[in-house]
């Protein structure tokens, strides 16, 4: 072991006199154990509000979409069989997006009406997991399906968002009236049609749920005119984290005839939002936990002015300046790693806690859950790591350097 560690390890043990500086410098590792751990929470926490808005808004919509710069897409068939050679792409489903009118005996509104092929197994993934009431599969049936009992035949079946359902005031096997403009050329004309409530989705995004109606495919191609054409093909990834990749060779393989774009591009505006409240809330953190490093600033230079006569002593003896200097870097740094360790361990017993127990309760109608949500990166804790011990090693070049000043003959002569 080098002597400036040993002698640093010394200097942490106080004499009786010396109690108020090992108060002040536990004092220190304290402050910076509590910064540290408030940071790896808040960083958990952030986390944990970043994944859930993401999942939730990718719930429903697409994680990549290929449109025509053309228009409607006939032949969507084969650009499905295409894209799923692409690595990373685990699924594709043909859509067709319309705006309708949508009208019952009790309510009206405006909606956004989306063709899909509820039998596709990308579709079941994405969207079954959010039904709650009736099933998807309902919306296969037959589009002349007759009603039970005594009136006109329904076109088809749809499934509605439960803030929609709510505003029109129906719920499963009620009908529904949709009014949608359809463009032929030059005309323009209305189409309406009856419809039945098969199934009532909650993805826990307001706007999705108030505004977002699923039909089957075929019947929208049907009741929108569109032919055997649809707008799109949604792609679902294997993993998030290749997106990118995944978008750059679908660009590559589709251009120049295809549009491809992904979720980073339809978000941008939340997912900067989110990246900008991590930055903000780690800087507000970090300068706590600067606020408790530079406190080893005070207490460094009590350490000099009560270590004088023996720093003149390890100077007389041939230590170096820079010598010197270490010992008081090593008791810095040893203060400041205490302090951050114990603040890991304690983050991590709060992540624990957070993500255990749930008693802190949010409301959900909101944020989609109702307790804080929080995701754990093993890389927060490096980085809030390297951090912390990086400003406690700047707070130690200071009173490091007034001790290496000291001049041997002047201290032994006072």
């Amino acid at each position: 072991m080098r002597f400036e560690l040993k002698i640093a390890l010394r200097y942490l043990r106080a004499r009786r006199k010396e109690a108020f500086i090992s108060v002040t410098t536990m004092f220190t590792a304290i402050g910076v154990m509590i910064g540290v751990a408030a940071l790896i929470i808040t960083l958990a926490v952030m986390g944990g509000f970043e994944a859930n808005l993401r999942e939730r808004v990718l719930s429903l919509t697409p994680q990549v979409e290929i449109q025509s710069y053309t228009g409607p897409i006939s032949n969507y068939a084969a650009l499905e069989r295409r894209a799923k050679t692409v690595p990373g792409i685990s699924g594709a489903d043909p859509f067709i997006v319309a705006q309708a009118m949508i009208s019952s005996t009790r309510g009206l509104s405006g909606a956004v009406v989306r063709g899909i092929e509820p039998s596709n197994s990308t579709v079941v993934r994405q969207v079954g997991r959010y039904i709650h009431d009736g099933s998807l599969a309902s919306l296969a049936g037959n589009s002349t399906a007759t009603q039970s009992g005594a009136g006109p035949p329904l076109d088809g079946v749809v499934a509605l968002g439960s803030t929609l359902a709510q505003k029109l005031k129906v719920h499963v096997g009620d009908q529904i009236r949709i009014i949608a403009p359809i463009i032929a050329g030059a005309q323009l004309s209305t189409r309406t049609g009856q419809f039945k409530v098969g199934a009532l989705f909650e993805s826990g995004v307001d706007f999705i749920d108030r505004e977002l109606v699923f039909m089957n495919l075929a019947t929208a191609q049907t009741f929108f005119g569109r032919g055997n054409q649809v707008d799109g093909i949604e792609l679902r990834l294997q993993n998030l984290d290749d997106t990118g990749t995944a978008t750059t060779a679908l660009r590559a393989l589709f251009a120049p005839a295809y549009h491809v774009r992904n979720w980073i591009e339809f978000n941008q505006a939340a997912s900067a939002g989110f990246a900008m409240l991590k930055e903000v809330y780690s800087l507000v953190l970090l300068m706590l936990i600067g606020v408790a490093a530079f406190n080893l600033v005070a207490t460094l230079i009590m350490v000099v002015m009560e270590k004088r006569k023996d720093i003149a002593v390890l100077m007389t003896m041939g230590a170096s300046a820079a010598e010197v200097r270490t010992v008081f870097v090593f008791k810095g740094l040893i203060v400041g790693a205490a302090g951050t360790a114990a603040g890991l361990i304690l983050g991590a017993i709060g992540c624990f806690v957070l993500a255990r127990y749930q008693f802190i309760h949010i409301p959900k109608a909101i944020y989609g859950v109702s307790t804080l949500p929080i995701v754990v990166s093993p890389t927060s804790f490096v980085l809030v790591a390297m951090a912390s011990l990086g400003l406690c090693l700047l707070a130690t070049i200071y009173p490091a350097r007034q001790a290496s000043r000291e001049t041997p003959a002047e201290v032994l002569r006072s």
